[in-house]
């Protein structure tokens, strides 16, 4: 099956000189809620499986603190009709979580609903209002990690030439990364989590962090810097998503190293994508450069 590349990918690849065709991105959501039959996917957040309308999962497993309890028993009702929504329909999670908001907009639920919401636009595209209600979540839960890192990485790739502000765009993407980067390794096991997947879940969103780092630094041509960055995402998760490969090996052609392009193309390549024909046309041209031009030491 081919994988689907994430958010943003045609804005990326355009504004860096490739034709590949766009898909929607596959960062998957974090419940409060210990009952979701889908929490714990450890490619997903890579993955560029899901599509609009796919199931919303658990990208990381690193779940939010529980929401207090509520002023009254019709908030609680309201939240737990949500809550009961199949995660198979986007859509309609999209449309109760936004009536919720609408109706309660005070609620001390919001950051289960702002995370959820967050993840849900970002899977249908919708990156704007995914970027709005990210950054509210961020406001009442500065250390949710999982938000921070799917904005990092999806911030960056979501840009093009109408995006305003840019580089406060990117500035944003860098402090949301590094942030991520920094809360992690600090971050105390939940019971729920075995010592294995309490592991792969901080990989993955460490995986993220740095792939925004990594785009933020190609996007301000400091090609050099975003080789590490994009180095460790892939070698964070066992299925690295092919836009970091990609993007591994345009980075590494700037800076003149034509073996390690080729390598990272050619991993981009094996992958069913909408990237595959780039990924081999991009290990050709690096190929080609090598034979004719002085490699750079890595």
């Amino acid at each position: 099956m081919e994988r689907r590349i994430g958010i943003g990918a045609l804005g990326v690849l355009l504004a860096l000189g490739s034709s590949a065709a766009f898909a929607q991105t596959a960062p998957a959501n974090q419940s409060t809620q210990s009952n979701q039959s889908n929490q714990s996917q450890p490619a997903q957040q890579q993955g560029s499986k899901n599509q609009p309308g796919t199931a919303i999962s658990n990208t990381t497993g690193l779940t939010l603190d529980a929401a207090p309890p509520p002023v009254s028993a019709e908030e609680e009702a309201a939240y737990k009709a949500f809550d009961a929504l199949p995660n198979s329909d986007v859509a309609k999670k999209i449309s109760a979580g936004e009536e919720f908001l609408q109706k309660y907009p005070e609620s001390r639920y919001r950051p289960p609903i702002y995370s959820i919401l967050t993840v849900a636009y970002v899977q249908t595209g919708q990156s704007a209002k995914a970027f709005d209600i990210g950054d509210k979540e961020i406001q009442l839960k500065p250390d949710d990690v999982q938000t921070l890192a799917i904005l990092a990485q999806t911030i960056p790739r979501a840009m093009n030439g109408s995006t305003p502000n840019p580089e406060q765009q990117l500035e944003k993407a860098e402090t949301y990364g590094k942030r991520a980067l920094d809360i992690v390794p600090t971050l105390p096991k939940p019971a729920a989590l075995t010592d294995e997947k309490f592991a792969a879940a901080k990989s993955q969103t460490l995986s993220m962090a740095h792939s925004g780092l990594g785009l933020v630094d190609i996007r301000r041509g400091k090609y050099a810097e975003a080789i590490p960055e994009l180095e460790q995402s892939v070698k964070l998760v066992p299925d690295p998503d092919p836009v970091n490969l990609y993007l591994l090996g345009l980075a590494d052609v700037k800076t003149s190293h034509f073996e390690e392009a080729q390598a990272a193309y050619d991993k981009c390549a094996a992958i069913p994508s909408s990237l595959q024909q780039a990924c081999k046309s991009g290990s050709e041209e690096a190929k080609k450069q090598g034979s004719t031009q002085l490699s750079a030491p890595h």
